[in-house]
């Protein structure tokens, strides 16, 4: 029974989240976990170019994987035959493989699953099971989606989300570098979660957001980056649809991040763990290391891209 009276807890807020009807979990690599289980998958080949987060959670479960590499546009380097029970995990780096490209993908291997966690607005196709990871786009703690066309045989509980929360809303009413540890400490205990739906908490919050200006900020926002640093670019991109961030390619990003981090500009190395366990002369280590994944999102508008790319001209020259 619930309380009656008392004070006021959340308000209930609209109920309009983006993906209604696939399967809402609480996080990315336990959306992965559903699948292996749902579709007793044994082996799982996946990109070296990857947070290690991910072949955590293999080892952690048991199960079998397999790295691949992949080449200069962000595409799966894969030539093995599958057998029955093994997939190949596809990243969407940066939204750049279009659903055209998965398509192929699809074509060739059959047995395939998309991780869209830096692609939220790309729609899901029919037959692929494909993982979206809404704290990469959102104001929220946790929370993942995930389309398939299986369901898991375990009963699942349901994440509970309130202690998470620190870092959201001390940002919301402070600076970032306040509550970084919070943030940290956050993304340390997903290590430890066990797969659950997602928390009560978390839908709420996402049934309140208006997709359509953010995705529309976060386009807005990347053709101005493009606009302005395409011709100093050494990647050549395709313009995703509500873009995770704008990846500009610099040898000295190192010493960028570092002149950016002293004007309150935070650009992370997603997955240093690529650095260490790949050679120099990889793509995958060249990516890891001199990709600037520049923020584009909708907390920001042109005159925050048009300082963070004078800060980043006048450091290259």
């Amino acid at each position: 029974m619930k309380d009656i009276g008392g004070y006021f807890g959340l308000e209930q807020l609209i109920s309009n989240e983006y993906y209604k009807k696939i399967i809402a979990l609480n996080n990315g690599r336990n959306a992965l976990l559903y699948i292996l289980k749902a579709k007793n998958i044994k082996k799982l080949y996946i990109p070296y170019y990857l947070c290690s987060s991910v072949s955590d959670m293999l080892r952690k479960n048991g199960y079998y994987f397999e790295y691949y590499n992949v080449d200069s546009e962000f595409m799966p380097i894969f030539n093995k035959t599958l057998d029955d029970n093994e997939y190949l995990y596809v990243v969407n780096y940066y939204g750049q493989l279009i659903n055209k490209k998965v398509l192929h993908l699809k074509q060739q291997h059959m047995q395939i699953i998309l991780d869209n966690t830096q692609a939220f607005f790309q729609k899901c196709i029919e037959g692929i099971d494909t993982i979206y990871n809404c704290r990469k786009f959102f104001g929220v703690s946790d929370g993942a989606y995930l389309s398939t066309d299986v369901e898991i045989k375990e009963e699942l509980t349901v994440d509970i989300s309130r202690e998470r929360m620190a870092h959201i809303l001390g940002r919301y009413e402070g600076m970032a570098s306040e509550y970084y540890s919070y943030f940290q400490n956050n993304d340390e205990s997903f290590k430890n979660e066990p797969l659950k739906y997602m928390s009560k908490l978390t839908h709420n919050i996402l049934g309140a957001i208006d997709y359509e200006s953010v995705r529309q900020i976060r386009n807005e926002n990347y053709a101005y980056l493009e606009d302005k640093l395409g011709r100093l670019n050494r990647l050549i991109l395709t313009m995703p649809n509500g873009a995770f961030a704008y990846p500009f390619y610099a040898e000295n990003a190192i010493g960028i991040k570092k002149v950016m981090v002293q004007k309150n500009m935070y650009i992370p190395t997603l997955w240093p763990n690529v650095i260490n366990d790949t050679s120099e002369d990889s793509v995958e280590h060249k990516y890891a290391a001199n990709i600037l994944p520049l923020p584009c999102d909708q907390r920001y508008g042109v005159e925050d891209m048009r300082y963070m790319i004078e800060t980043l001209i006048n450091y290259i020259g």
